[in-house]
Order: structure tokens, then C-alpha cells, then sequence
């Protein structure tokens, strides 16, 4: 037992060291000016307007990110649940799968179109991804049509993903499942 308290007392001194060290380094940010009898232009405290590339710093990668999110939790809620049966009436569990795709669903909406925001700022993505744009607007919907019990707006939400997927390939971005947390798919 002697070990663990040595070591939690040693992290517990780094830690207070760095914070420590990173508080006294912070200091301000002014510097001392030299009085040289010259008026001094003004300096503008807003940064300078950016490009529209700068305003969307790694668009390839967070549109990765967000389709990639959109299609496991598409796959992993609405996809894999439709072709095992789940949403037929008088199904085991079909309440609670529905419930579960319709979040799902609307957590796929809401991450797609932040994909399509992310592509805009990549020439190439964003040509792959125009003509889908109707497709992505067709899905808001679809989340209440599954909790209805409409089993064809599973496969509806299955081709925009994989067209999306398509379209992130030939842009080189390519898309793989990523299955999001609960805490996520509640959160959105």
C-alpha cells in the first residue's frame, strides 16, 4: 500500500508544479513600450478577416468525422435493427428499437448536415457532396416516419448514408462507421 500513496503525493506535486509554472509564465501579455518621441500607428485588437478555407481549418477531417458518426449510428440503431426484423409489428424489443432509431435518426440528420456544412469548406468535397443535398434535407422527416413503424425510411436513411460515403471517397475523404456513444446520440 505504501507504493500508491508514494505515487499519488508525486503526481499530486508535478501537478501543483506545472500549475504553478504555468500560472507565473502567463503573466500579461503587454509589453513595455519605449517612449521614442514617434507617434505609434494603432494596433487593431480583432483579428484580420480570413479566407474561406482559413474559416474551415481541417474540412476533410471533421467532415470524416461527422459522416462517419451519422453512418454508425445509422447502421448501428436503424440498419442492423430493420434487417433483423425489429421494426415488424408483434416483434420482441420493437418498442424500444424504435425509440432507439428514431434518436438515432435524428442524431444521423443532425451530424450529416454538419458534414455538408464541413464539405463547403473543401473544393473537392464540396462538388462530391452537392448532389445530395436534397437527399440529406428528404431525411429530416424520416426519424418521426420510423416511429410510426415505416420500415422503408430505414432503407431511405441506408442510401444517403452510403451515397454520402461514395461522394466522401471520390473526394478522398473517405467514411467508416463510427458508433457514437449514448451519451452523443442523446446530445446530438
Amino acid at each position: 500500500m505504501p507504493v500508491p500513496i508514494r505515487r499519488l503525493v508525486v503526481t499530486l506535486t508535478l501537478c501543483c508544479a506545472l500549475v504553478a509554472g504555468v500560472t507565473a509564465c502567463a503573466g500579461s501579455t503587454r509589453s513595455k513600450s519605449v517612449d521614442t518621441g514617434l507617434a505609434a500607428a494603432p494596433v487593431a485588437d480583432t483579428p484580420s478577416p480570413s479566407t474561406s478555407a482559413e474559416k474551415q481549418k481541417f474540412a476533410k477531417t471533421r467532415f470524416v468525422a461527422n459522416a462517419g458518426l451519422a453512418a454508425g449510428a445509422t447502421y448501428q440503431w436503424i440498419v442492423k435493427p430493420w434487417k433483423a426484423g425489429k421494426f415488424k409489428k408483434g416483434a420482441h424489443g420493437r418498442t424500444f428499437a424504435l425509440i432507439k432509431a428514431a434518436a438515432a435518426g435524428g442524431f444521423a440528420y443532425k451530424r450529416l448536415k454538419a458534414a455538408q456544412r464541413n464539405a463547403q469548406g473543401d473544393p473537392l468535397l464540396s462538388k462530391a457532396l452537392a448532389p445530395l443535398t436534397t437527399a440529406i434535407d428528404g431525411l429530416k422527416g424520416l426519424p418521426a416516419k420510423l416511429r410510426k413503424g415505416d420500415t422503408g425510411a430505414a432503407s431511405s436513411f441506408n442510401d444517403v448514408i452510403n451515397s454520402v460515403k461514395d461522394a466522401g471517397k471520390s473526394a478522398g475523404a473517405p467514411v467508416h462507421n463510427q458508433v457514437p456513444s449514448a451519451g452523443q446520440l442523446t446530445g446530438g
